[in-house]
C-alpha cells in the first residue's frame, strides 16, 4: 500500500490552515503580547494564529475520519485553472485599481473577475455579486471603518 494513499483534499486543506496558523503564531511571538487588560501588538495575531492552528487540526482529523468512512483515495482531480487565473487576476486588479481609481472600481473589478472563475457562474450573476459586494465594501470600509481610501478617484 502506498504511503499517503488515504490523503484527501481535506487533509491538504487542514494542513495548510494549520501551517498558516503556526506561521502566524511564530510571527506574533516577535511582538509584545501584553496582557488581557493591556494588549500588545502581538496579542490578537497570537490568538488568531492559535484559532487557525486548532481549526486546521480539526479539519485534518475530521478528514481522516471521513475518508475512512468513505474508503476513498487521493483522487484530487485536475486543477481548476480557470478559477486560479480569475482569482489571481481579480486580486491583481484590486491592487492596481485601489489607489489609482478608488475603492468602488477596485472592489467591483476584483469580485467580478473572481466570480467568473466559477464554472457555474454566469455573466449576469457575476455583475450582481460584484455590485452588491461593492456597496457592502464601501459601506463597511469607507463609512464604517473610515479607511483612508477614496471611493472614486478619477
Amino acid at each position: 500500500m502506498k504511503p499517503f494513499a488515504r490523503v484527501s483534499r481535506d487533509h491538504y486543506a487542514g494542513g495548510l490552515v494549520a501551517l498558516i496558523g503556526l506561521g502566524t503564531i511564530a510571527q506574533a511571538s516577535r511582538y509584545d503580547l501584553g496582557t488581557r487588560e493591556m494588549m500588545g501588538s502581538g496579542f490578537f495575531p497570537m490568538i488568531l494564529g492559535s484559532v487557525l492552528l486548532a481549526v486546521g487540526v480539526l479539519i485534518f482529523v475530521s478528514a481522516g475520519r471521513a475518508a475512512a468512512d468513505r474508503h476513498e483515495g487521493n483522487d484530487l482531480g485536475a486543477p481548476e485553472w480557470r478559477g486560479w487565473v480569475c482569482i489571481i487576476a481579480g486580486m491583481s486588479l484590486f491592487i492596481f485599481l485601489a489607489e489609482r481609481r478608488g475603492l468602488l472600481p477596485a472592489t467591483f473589478a476584483c469580485v467580478f473577475v473572481s466570480a467568473l472563475g466559477d464554472k457555474n457562474s454566469s455573466f449576469k450573476s457575476a455583475l450582481v455579486l460584484a455590485a452588491g459586494m461593492s456597496v457592502l465594501g464601501i459601506a463597511l470600509f469607507s463609512y464604517g471603518l473610515k479607511i483612508p481610501l477614496p471611493v472614486l478617484n478619477w
